[in-house]
């Protein structure tokens, strides 16, 4: 267990890299179990997330190392489709290597994923989509298992545009007999990262970034063979927008590297709205905030390219503090505002109704102590201490640490008072 203790009212001032995304790491962590080559990972974040990926992917027989920023794997030695049941409830990712397993194997079991608790997160539409490849799937006692060996392509349509159930159904797809085409698939940069790695492998993928994918079955015989299998993480879009969110909220000018400004379009629309002045450069984002944000008058979290609800606690923070009231409609999940009973300690006021929430914004927020209860809810909290009188606690900072390479350092490069406390382990035996 670990806390975050922060003082607000410093300016944040400098600049910071942006690491690679998480959620393109986890499904191409999944993906080699499909490479015949070893491969190298460049921009593989080091968060909790990934360890336990790696955990699992090792429990199956690969065999991994990291050499200094590159991630080495060899998924050669494979041996196993039965994935660990302790690890898998640890991470909701878990569900990415059905899709790998049932290409490389034929077969696959697995628990039901565990993560955040953030509303219900339904993984129908993963198994109705590999229903619909051939696998035949039963549930017993809890596990999931899965029969692929008669895979073979077909024209699958999303009732939702699901993210992982887009990269599952890609993954398994690519040694399906014939033609898979996913309509109304989901659109985030991270499946493009996806197919760009699967291209890498020799699979016939195409179409990410549309609506509209297509995988051909079967490896396209490479003209040269490679030794090793290259690729780099593209930027993580969810760490850039908390970082452009923490200099909105404490003030000053942080400049990040190593972004896609695209990839946060809607994001830094928000904060312009917000009185922020932000410029891009190629794969440079500079935001200057020196006056109170204004407010913002809707938010609605919506699948790609539409505002991410991986974003919305943070806005949600930022919205406390703004000059007159704000509106966020949380779209994709029902239960993704517990963090907002830990804002209301700070002085926050807000009412809610449902999946809608209306924010009146004060000029400060008072320094408390709070607990972290999702990982972006955490992220929040920590954001909102750069804003509150006095000093702020964050518990369970370990929940921050799945989707963030230590927040706190990433915020004390750029001039925050923040430091991170280990529980002592006397108080674990009281």
């Amino acid at each position: 267990m670990a806390s975050l203790i922060v003082t607000g009212g410093r300016p944040l001032s400098g600049t910071i890299r942006v690491s690679g995304a998480k959620n393109a790491a986890l499904p191409i962590l999944a993906a080699t179990l499909l490479s015949k080559e070893p491969v190298a990972l460049y921009d593989c974040p080091h968060l909790r997330d990934v360890a336990n990926m790696l955990s699992i992917l090792n429990a199956l027989g690969v065999h991994w190392a990291w050499e200094e920023a590159v991630l080495r794997l060899d998924a050669s030695s494979a041996n196993a489709y039965v994935m660990p049941q302790g690890l898998s409830k640890e991470l909701r990712s878990s569900i990415f290597m059905l899709g790998p397993l049932l290409a490389r194997f034929g077969h696959a079991v697995c628990t039901f994923p565990g993560g955040c608790e953030i509303g219900h997160r339904p993984i129908d539409l993963h198994l109705k989509g590999l229903t619909m490849l051939g696998v035949e799937i039963r549930e017993e006692h809890g596990l999931i298992l899965c029969d692929g060996c008669a895979m073979r392509g077909a024209e699958i349509h999303l009732d939702y545009p699901s993210v992982g159930a887009t990269e599952n159904i890609m993954m398994a797809a690519v040694q399906a007999k014939g033609e898979t085409v996913i309509q109304n698939a989901a659109r985030e940069p991270e499946i493009e990262d996806l197919q760009s790695f699967l291209r890498k492998l020799g699979y016939g993928v195409s179409g990410a970034g549309s609506s509209t994918i297509r995988i051909v079955g079967g490896r396209v015989p490479s003209v040269m063979e490679e030794e090793c299998v290259s690729h780099r993480i593209i930027p993580d879009r969810i760490v850039a927008g908390t970082m452009l969110c923490a200099a909105a909220m404490a003030g000053g000018e942080v400049t990040l590297q190593n972004a896609v400004p695209a990839h946060v379009a809607s994001v830094m629309a928000k904060l312009r709205e917000a009185g922020c002045a932000i410029q891009t450069e190629g794969d440079r984002i500079h935001i200057t905030a020196h006056a109170r944000p204004r407010e913002i008058k809707l938010i609605e979290t919506l699948p790609y390219p539409g505002f991410p609800t991986d974003m919305q606690a943070q806005m949600f923070a930022l919205c406390t503090i703004a000059d007159g009231t704000s509106m966020i409609v949380e779209n994709v999940f029902e239960n993704r505002f517990k963090h907002g009973a830990e804002l209301l300690r700070m002085g926050a006021s807000f009412t809610q109704k449902d999946r809608t929430i209306v924010i009146r914004g004060v000029e400060r927020l008072m320094g408390t102590r709070v607990a972290a209860r999702d990982l972006r809810g955490g992220a929040a909290l920590t954001l909102a201490g750069l804003a509150a009188d006095g000093e702020t606690v964050v518990e369970n900072a370990e929940l921050i640490d799945r989707g963030y390479d230590r927040l706190d350092r990433m915020l004390a490069s750029l001039g925050a008072q923040i430091r991170r406390e280990e529980e002592k382990e006397e108080r674990n035996t009281q």
